[in-house]
């Protein structure tokens, strides 16, 4: 599948990967529609990328809104091409705190429901919608791409909910592919790595140079852009299928 003259489904997109994606695929000659909670950044992503982009407010945690904005979305274009769930939330917290306090379970319960139900939900509503497309060489009619984590490898100190989130998407990716072949979509998870997004804009320098020093080469934070690039290579590439592939630079995680 082409980037250009494809529709593309983004989640998290007005910030972060998210918008890196929704970027690229702008730049490519594709029409994107983002899904988000952030109204402001909406707007102002839309005034950026100008007449081939949409915003829809949406929480992923909303059954209805969900429905409503993957109908709303392929409206907007005739149709969805292509899937990239990026929106996600990533609170720390330890199971017992130093001071004997247990780990929040509605803040276990909200990061579940946020990264990996959320992320279902759209996935299935979505995947509905492709495949009612006109399918394409080797018969596809659609890409989607989820975004995990290396958290779901290597999970620190204070994340055990996020690791389970993200742990999750990570196991169902082959099912998913296997789920949607006989429709002709595709499915594959990214698990970024450190990457340098809105979650690290105010950590000073000291700390953002540590981290990328856990990067074996090159030793950098991983961008937006690169992450981007990776779901072109993604999209275009008809034989990545149930694959999940780490975008770290060879990196991996100590416990804290």
């Amino acid at each position: 599948m082409k980037i250009e003259g494809s529709v593309a489904l983004v989640t998290g997109g007005v910030s972060g990967l998210g918008f890196g994606a929704v970027s690229r695929f702008v730049r490519g000659g594709g029409s994107v529609v983002m899904l988000d909670i952030n109204e402001a950044h909406g707007a102002a992503a839309v005034d950026a990328l100008g007449e081939s982009a949409r915003f829809i407010r949406c929480d992923v945690r909303d059954r209805d809104a969900v429905a409503d904005s993957v109908v709303r979305a392929a409206e907007e274009w005739g149709r969805i091409d292509i899937l990239v769930n990026a929106a996600g939330v990533a609170p720390a917290q330890r199971l017992i705190s130093r001071d004997g306090e247990l780990f929040d379970l509605d803040l276990f319960k909200f990061v579940i429901e946020v990264n990996l139900i959320g992320m279902f939900d759209v996935t299935r509503n979505v995947a509905a919608v492709m495949s009612t497309n006109e399918p394409g060489p080797d018969g596809e009619r659609g890409v989607i791409v989820n975004v995990a984590s290396i958290a779901a490898f290597e999970g620190q100190i204070g994340q055990a909910a996020y690791s389970a989130s993200k742990g999750g998407i990570v196991g169902m990716t082959l099912p998913l592919a296997r789920d949607l072949a006989s429709i002709g979509v595709r499915a594959v998870t990214i698990a970024p790595g450190i990457m340098d997004t809105p979650l690290l804009a105010d950590a000073p320098d000291e700390l953002k140079e540590s981290l990328a020093a856990l990067h074996v080469f090159p030793r950098r934070l991983g961008t937006p852009e690169d992450f981007a690039h990776l779901v072109q290579s993604i999209v275009e590439n008809p034989l990545l299928n149930g694959e999940v592939i780490r975008l770290d630079a060879g990196a991996r995680m100590p416990p804290r």
